[in-house]
């Protein structure tokens, strides 16, 4: 039976991120994710948590910036990574810090680094190598504090130039890296946009223990995921054969009320307990 995470910083936008944890715990989740946590305090996260009996299980490490108040903002102002950027490992390595201080503090088991994009007239291969290096880092950082790194790839559309977009990408990356604290994010969305075939994919790529999370939303308006071109039930059906005991983030916008929306989830909770009968 797949277990779902709410994605809170996109569900339930009509609220205050902080009063999005009761919202979720009330509609039944018992895990969170977010995007980037840094422009609140840990401590006032951490108790929403608690109050809500919930587990924070991925957050994204900065996008960009030294100071925590960069860090805060560096997506909305364009940055999208530091792993694959030449010249700014230290920014890099400041960021991975921070997040591992957040981990440290909520308990967060996972932490998913941004790659950054492809800057013009250079090739993507020859990034590789620092990419390689510095991710080898931070997963070494983080099995010290308990925690694993993970990499997303990522669809051009939504993020174009994206130094990572393929699985096969990502697993190539692991292994170069050679550490067993880097994994990789699978997020649904992203595979069909760009490779589609996704039960193939998860049947190669599930069973060698790592993919450490999985996300999912409809094809192609990122919605909830029993709208669009994606049959969602089968896809969990097939988690639940391939043994996969992960999270399944929800990281979709909800296209009317969040609480509303949530039939499909419902109905996957309802089969999953029945196949278990």
């Amino acid at each position: 039976m797949p277990q779902f995470a709410a994605h809170l910083s996109l569900m339930y936008p009509e609220l205050p991120l902080l009063d999005r944890f009761a919202a979720a715990a009330c509609d039944g989740f018992r895990a969170v994710e977010l995007h980037f946590p840094y422009a609140v305090d840990p401590r006032e996260i951490a108790a929403r948590l608690q109050d809500n009996g919930l587990q924070l299980v991925l957050f994204n490490a900065p996008a960009g910036g030294f100071a925590p108040a960069d860090m805060a903002h560096a997506w909305d102002q364009g940055a999208r990574g530091l792993a694959a950027q030449p010249g700014r490992e230290a920014e890099f390595r400041a960021g991975v810090l921070e997040a591992l201080r957040y981990a440290e503090r909520l308990g967060c088991p996972r932490i998913n680094v941004l790659c950054g994009t492809v800057p013009p007239g250079v090739e993507r291969e020859s990034l590789k190598a620092l990419c390689v290096d510095n991710l080898r880092w931070a997963a070494d950082q983080a099995g010290r504090a308990g925690c694993d790194i993970l990499i997303e790839p990522t669809n051009l559309r939504d993020v174009p130039r994206y130094f990572l977009n393929r699985q096969d990408h990502a697993h190539e990356l692991l292994d170069a890296a050679q550490t067993p604290h880097l994994k990789v994010l699978m997020d649904l969305y992203h595979c069909q946009l760009v490779e589609g075939d996704l039960h193939g994919k998860l049947q190669r790529y599930l069973p060698t223990g790592r993919v450490a999370h999985i996300q999912a939303a409809g094809v192609p308006a990122r919605n909830e995921p029993d709208r669009g071109e994606l049959h969602y039930p089968f896809l969990f059906d097939n988690l639940d054969a391939l043994g996969y005991a992960g999270w399944v983030g929800c990281e979709y916008s909800p296209s009317a009320g969040t609480s509303q929306g949530l039939g499909w989830r419902d109905l996957a909770l309802r089969n999953g307990a029945q196949h278990l009968a």
